[in-house]
C-alpha cells in the first residue's frame, strides 16, 4: 500500500459544488493514490507507484497537471515474463516526459507514443504488453484531454453523477487493448489477463528473445541461441480512445486500473465518493483509500456478483465472486490554482 503527495504549491480555494467556473482562473488537480497489488495478502509490496503488474504516476508542468495508469497484461508471467516491468516502465518514462516538458496538453495520446517508442528503442527492450489511460488537465483553458487503451479508464463525477467515463476496449473477453514488445513469431497474437493464446513455439521464440537481449524475465531454462530478429509490435497507441471535454470547480476524476471497475460498480463508487466532502489533500487520499480497500475485499468475496462475473456470465461462463486482481485508484478533484 502506497499514498503519494501531489499537490505542491496547490492552494485549493474550490467548495465541492459552490463555485462557477471563472474564464481569468487557472485550475489544477488536487490528487492521491492509493492501492493493492494482488499479492498484498501475502505480504509482497513494490516500492514506488507500482501495485502489483500495476504503474502510475502524478505529474505536473506549469501548464498541466497529468495523470497515468497502467497494468501490465498478466498472461506474460506464464511465460516467464514479469509484467510489472513492462508497465512500470512506461509510466516512469511518461512522467519524466511531462516533467521535461515534452508534451502538449492537448495531446495526451502524444506523451502515450512517445513513451511507448522509447520503449521500443531501447538497447535491452522489454517483452510484455500493458494496458494505459492517460489525463491531462489544461490549467488554462479548463478542458481535460483523456486517452485510454485497454481496460483501465477513468470517470469524472459531478453532483453525484457520472458525467463523462472512458470507453473499454476489449478483442474479446477478458484480452484488452495493448501495447506490447514481443518476440519473432508474436505478431497479431494478444494476451488475457489469465490465459494466453501462445502456442510452444512463440513460448520457445520468448524465452529465446529474452535471454538473448536480457531482458527482465524469469528463464525456466538456460539457452543459448544466436541473436534474434528485430522485436514486432502487437499495438499501436493511436489506438487509443481519445476525448476532450470542459471540467468545472469540484469535478471529482477517478482514474484506475481494470481491478477496480471488475469489482466495483459504479453505484458503489458514488457511494464512497460522498465521502468526499472537501478538496484538501487528506480528504481526498482518505477517499482513495476507501474505494480501493472496499474493491480489494469485495474481489475476495466469493459469493458476490461483481461486475467482472456478471460480464463473464454474459459471455457464456458460470462465474460468480469477484475477480482478484492489481487495483491502482487515482482521485483527483479540480480546484483553483494559486501560485
Amino acid at each position: 500500500m502506497l499514498s503519494v503527495l501531489s499537490y505542491g504549491r496547490l492552494v485549493a480555494r474550490a467548495v465541492l459544488g459552490g463555485l462557477s467556473q471563472t474564464d481569468g482562473r487557472d485550475y489544477s488537480l488536487i490528487s492521491a493514490s492509493y492501492g493493492f497489488g494482488k499479492d498484498f495478502r501475502k505480504g509482497i509490496l513494490k516500492k514506488g507507484m507500482c501495485y502489483g503488474d500495476d504503474a502510475c504516476f502524478i505529474a505536473r508542468h506549469r501548464t498541466a497537471d497529468v495523470l497515468g495508469v497502467a497494468d501490465g497484461v498478466g498472461g506474460w508471467r506464464d511465460y516467464g515474463v514479469d509484467p510489472s516491468q513492462f508497465s512500470a516502465t512506461l509510466m516512469r518514462t511518461c512522467e519524466r516526459l511531462v516533467k521535461e516538458g515534452r508534451f502538449t496538453p492537448s495531446n495526451p495520446v502524444g506523451i502515450l507514443t512517445s513513451g511507448y517508442y522509447e520503449l521500443l528503442q531501447n538497447k535491452v527492450p522489454l517483452l510484455g504488453s500493458s494496458t494505459a489511460c492517460i489525463v491531462v488537465l489544461d490549467r488554462r483553458s479548463h478542458r481535460l484531454h483523456t486517452c485510454n487503451l485497454g481496460d483501465s479508464g477513468f470517470l469524472v463525477v459531478r453532483g453525484g453523477e457520472v458525467v463523462h467515463r472512458s470507453d473499454e476496449q476489449q478483442h474479446y473477453f477478458n484480452t484488452p487493448f495493448q501495447l506490447s514488445i514481443a518476440p519473432p513469431g508474436a505478431e497479431g497474437v494478444v494476451l488475457s489477463d489469465r490465459f494466453g493464446r501462445v502456442t510452444s513455439d512463440l513460448l520457445n521464440s520468448i524465452l529465446e528473445t529474452a535471454q538473448t537481449l536480457r531482458a527482465p524475465v524469469s528463464l525456466v531454462t538456460d539457452l543459448t541461441v544466436p541473436p534474434p530478429p528485430p522485436l514486432r509490435v502487437l499495438s499501436s497507441p493511436e489506438a487509443a480512445d481519445s476525448s476532450s471535454f470542459d471540467v468545472q470547480l469540484g469535478d471529482i476524476i477517478l482514474t484506475a486500473s481494470d481491478g477496480l471497475f471488475d469489482n466495483m460498480p459504479d453505484y458503489m463508487i458514488l457511494q464512497e465518493l460522498k465521502k468526499l466532502k472537501t478538496t484538501n489533500y487528506d480528504s481526498v487520499l482518505q477517499t482513495a483509500q476507501s474505494i480501493a480497500k472496499q474493491a480489494h475485499d469485495l474481489a475476495y468475496d466469493p459469493n458476490y456478483m461483481s461486475p467482472f462475473a456478471q460480464f463473464a456470465c454474459d459471455n457464456g461462463l458460470n462465474v460468480r465472486g469477484g475477480k482478484p486482481d492489481d487495483i491502482t485508484v487515482l482521485l483527483s478533484i479540480v480546484a483553483e490554482y494559486t501560485d
